[in-house]
């Protein structure tokens, strides 16, 4: 049987296309992974025991919104992190990993109709691929808008025709971007949040790499919407401890937002839903009311950015993320270059065209010329890494 039409323009997803360029080839060196974004920076030890006090719970059936405890938990952390004022009981659900989340709020809340019209979903470009799934299964047309050097690594929505605004039902937008480490300020946030109260729009802001960052903390997009009084509903966050807390396999995160949206997230999961396990939500309240071992990653990630921008600063091409642990290096041939990084020196990086689409607008695909470097691993393994793209780069050039 076919899928539905509909999915036919589903993305390929990068990573088997990863597998399929440079599974045929053999390494040139000793193998060093740092393509995908699965951090590697040490947990706090807390976590195993408090899995281990609340064993018993897994024969339990966990409650489908996150327990009281975890949400007042994530409720007190936006307050202390944001400044936000967000209702654990009716502004938050605990989700089991943010990519549940991001999927599930374009189902729930997208309509199938905006102004008469079928609706557009705007997508960053590149773009994390679970957006534009989650836009075709709500039945919308996803829309990707391009972010460039040009547009300072972010999308700039306002230059769509009023046509297309008018239509639009929904904005994922990702800050600290994936993968080019750009920030979105205040004044971004604010003139996004007007353009949607002006076109009737929501913003589903993905900021899942919020605690990675070189000096400032990133600006959260419900901190501004509250300052500027806007709708409640306009905007709705998602987080994670997957980077947060190097616990990407303990699948924990949460969606924030007004009780309308967060209402209709809760709804959906009660039929289509997972919801963590008790023992694990038990260790997740206890990871968001803890900032030592955050610090403490965070200064791990600093010394990497340093390091990159030590070894790699004076090549061309080379942009020094503001946050994330993504390197989006301009190498003039992605695909090319990380097929010579693999079969020379062993390191496996990522096609930047394998994280972007072709938008049809004559600009071509906005990821083409660039690879994307994950900075997880242990940092004498990042050095070697970074030297070996140097000494590659500098002999193709």
């Amino acid at each position: 049987m076919k899928l539905p039409e509909r999915f036919s323009e589903l993305p390929e997803y990068a990573f088997p296309r990863l597998r399929a360029l440079l599974d045929p080839l053999p390494a040139g060196g000793d193998v060093l992974h740092m393509s995908i974004g699965e951090p590697k920076h040490a947990f706090p030890d807390f976590v195993h025991e408090v899995i281990a006090e609340h064993t018993a719970e897994f024969g339990q059936y966990p409650p489908n919104d996150g327990t009281p405890e975890l949400r007042a938990a994530i409720s007190d952390w936006l307050a202390r992190r944001y400044g936000v004022t967000v209702s654990p009981d009716t502004g938050v659900i605990a989700l089991n990993g943010t990519r549940e989340g991001l999927f599930n709020a374009a189902v729930a809340l997208s309509p199938e109709r905006k102004n008469g019209q079928k609706p557009l979903i705007l997508l960053p470009n590149p773009f994390y691929q679970c957006y534009a799934v989650a836009a075709l299964t709500a039945g919308a047309e996803p829309r990707y808008i391009s972010a460039t050097q040009e547009t300072g690594f972010l999308p700039d929505f306002a230059a769509l025709p009023e046509a297309d605004l008018n239509r639009t039902s929904v904005v994922y937008v990702c800050s600290p971007a994936n993968p080019q480490g750009a920030v979105a300020d205040e004044d971004y946030w604010r003139k996004l949040i007007n353009l949607a109260e002006k076109h009737d729009f929501r913003i589903f802001a993905d900021e899942c790499y919020c605690e990675i960052y070189r000096d400032a903390p990133p600006v959260g997009a419900l901190e501004v919407a509250q300052k500027m009084n806007a709708d409640p509903e306009r905007v709705l966050v998602f987080h994670s401890l997957s980077k947060r807390s190097s616990l990407p396999g303990l699948r924990s995160g949460f969606a924030a937002g007004g009780p309308q949206a967060i209402g209709a997230l809760k709804q959906l999961r009660n039929y289509a839903g997972a919801p963590l396990p008790l023992p694990l939500q038990r260790a997740a309240e206890r990871l968001w009311q803890d900032e030592v071992h955050v610090r403490s990653s965070r200064e791990e990630y600093r010394e990497k950015f340093s390091l990159a921008d030590h070894i790699l600063g004076n090549m061309p091409g080379y942009s020094p993320p503001q946050a994330g642990f993504f390197l989006w290096i301009r190498v003039g041939n992605g695909e090319a270059v990380t097929k010579q990084l693999w079969s020379e020196r062993g390191i496996r990086v990522l096609p930047g065209e394998y994280l972007a689409r072709d938008p049809g607008d004559g600009s071509g695909n906005p990821g083409a010329e660039y690879i994307r470097v994950a900075l997880v691993e242990k940092i004498d393994e990042i050095t070697r890494g970074l030297h070996g793209i140097r000494e590659c780069l500098r002999g193709s050039r």
